[in-house]
């Protein structure tokens, strides 16, 4: 039974979790489908859809653009093209940014469990910080690391070491919630733990989500607080 003297039922000792942001804590997407579709139509760029959207999940907003000026023929600027993102972006997070409910409640249990967290997302710093003050996960998300600050986005490892290293601890020690493929790749590469709930059914039988030690396969529907911390209460490592 747990100590009547301590908040937590759960001993979650020598873990530390890495949040993605987009689609895993909240339900971004759909504003980064509209601030896509401003940015892409300012440069001439018209008949984007969601569809199209869905394959950019997981892949940092640079990278997006990145692939955008490649595909589209846009000859402006990455970082021109990007803060006009950006821009957009914010503007539509700090109105409206949805926090999937047993998300919220996961980081509060884990929060009065006295576990380690961070954030590590492919949004801009910016982006980060407005959306977990305007959301009130900054209470107990006080840490965060953007892709833009690393080398490599995901799927390569960079934010998620960078993530472990901000932390004091080892990558081994760290589990990482994913709902996107090259989230949960990029988590395998860092060699840490991953619990997964894509966020487009579709991918869901990507191999990227066969490496991941929980998978939550129907998503944010089928996640549950209490199962992901029961799951890391079996799993947390003796030392």
């Amino acid at each position: 039974m747990s100590d009547p003297h301590h908040d937590s039922p759960y001993r979650l000792r020598g873990t530390a979790v890495v949040f993605d942001l987009d689609g895993t804590l909240v339900d971004s997407e759909p504003n980064y489908y509209k601030a896509s579709l401003g940015t892409l139509a300012r440069y001439g760029v018209t008949g984007f859809t969601w569809a199209d959207h869905e394959t950019y999940v997981g892949i940092s907003t640079l990278e997006t653009i990145g692939i955008w000026r490649r595909a589209y023929g846009i000859e402006a600027p990455a970082d021109e093209l990007l803060a006009d993102m950006n821009a957009r972006y914010l503007d539509l997070a700090r109105a409206d940014t949805h926090v999937f409910p047993q998300m919220r409640l996961f980081v509060e249990r884990l929060h009065t469990a006295g576990v380690p967290m961070i954030v590590a997302s492919g949004s801009s710093p910016e982006a980060i910080e407005a959306i977990l003050t305007g959301t009130g996960l900054g209470a107990q998300l006080t840490r965060y690391v953007s892709a833009d600050e690393v080398e490599h986005g995901k799927p390569a490892p960079d934010v998620f070491l960078e993530a472990a290293r901000r932390l004091g601890v080892e990558p081994a020690h760290c589990v990482v919630l994913e709902d996107a493929a090259p989230g949960a790749a990029a988590a395998h590469a860092a060699g840490m733990r991953c619990i997964a709930l894509p966020y487009v059914a579709a991918q869901a039988d990507d191999p990227a989500f066969t490496t991941a030690d929980l998978l939550f396969k129907g998503g944010q529907e089928e996640f549950t607080a209490r199962a992901a911390c029961e799951w890391l209460e079996r799993s947390a490592p003796s030392s």
